[in-house]
């Protein structure tokens, strides 16, 4: 069985964004960057798959400029087996990052795509949803345990009431949730190694993709700072305080 995850490059989780001065977006000059953890934790579910002997390849793919191959290269030490970098500039919308993994899906055949539930710059929470509409395959989205077995996935997945579990066909989307595991980090030797993988690159113009975006960016701005709380003696004052903020 044959497994694709799909990774992305974002501003580190441990870095403070930056609004640009004329507001149209987030400042990436000299910022760090790496693997957004979501997929993360999709490259070391289907890694483990394969341990396992569920899998047979794990495949990883990204859309991004060529420094997005270090986030691929990152996969690889983890344990893909080879990476896919479909390189662009552009920025693409969720539904033509969908309409992309579509045309590599088409290419490579997996029987699993598994992917992080969403990425922490955009929030968008769509990408995975919109893979299976247009593939037409079942999805199991925010995935928290996962066992492939006989042609179908098996999903404990987190929703709003608590846990359901749910079994779908393969092929599948399974998107990852923060729970489904902790990812391992990459030793030095798989470092090395990865280095001789295959990271095959092609162009987005040579997938024949229409990804002009539905979406226009208005505005960028940094949330508002928060204001200095305030300390209370008695139930009384504090009913008092809210009161006459507006809350109650």
């Amino acid at each position: 069985m044959k497994v694709l995850v799909p990774v992305k490059r974002v501003i580190d989780y441990n870095v403070k964004a930056r609004v640009k001065s004329d507001q149209t977006g987030v400042d990436l000059a000299n910022v760090k960057m790496s693997m957004n953890p979501f997929c993360e934790i999709a490259v070391e579910e289907a890694v483990r798959l394969k341990e396992k002997g569920v899998a047979t390849e794990v495949v990883a793919v990204s859309i991004g400029p060529p420094q997005a191959s270090e986030t691929l290269r990152t996969a690889l030490a983890m344990g893909a087996d080879r990476a896919i970098l479909v390189q662009t500039d552009q920025d693409l919308d969720p539904l033509a990052v969908a309409k992309v993994l579509k045309a590599i899906i088409a290419e490579e055949s997996p029987e699993l795509v598994m992917m992080g539930k969403q990425a922490i710059d955009g929030d968008n929470n769509a990408v995975g949803q919109m893979l299976s509409a247009l593939l037409d395959w079942p999805q199991a989205t925010f995935a928290s345990e996962l066992t492939v077995e006989g042609g179908k996935a098996k999903v404990t997945r987190e929703v709003d009431g608590g846990l359901q579990t749910i079994e779908v066909n393969l092929p599948a989307v399974v998107t990852a949730d923060l729970r489904l595991n902790e990812p391992r980090y990459a030793s030095l030797p798989n470092i090395m190694k990865a280095k001789k993988k295959e990271l095959a690159v092609k162009e987005l113009s040579s997938l024949g993709v229409d990804t002009a975006s539905r979406l226009k960016v208005v505005k960028v701005t940094e949330p508002p700072k928060r204001t200095a709380g305030i300390k209370v003696e008695t139930a009384d004052d504090l009913v008092t305080s809210l009161k006459t903020a507006g809350v109650l």
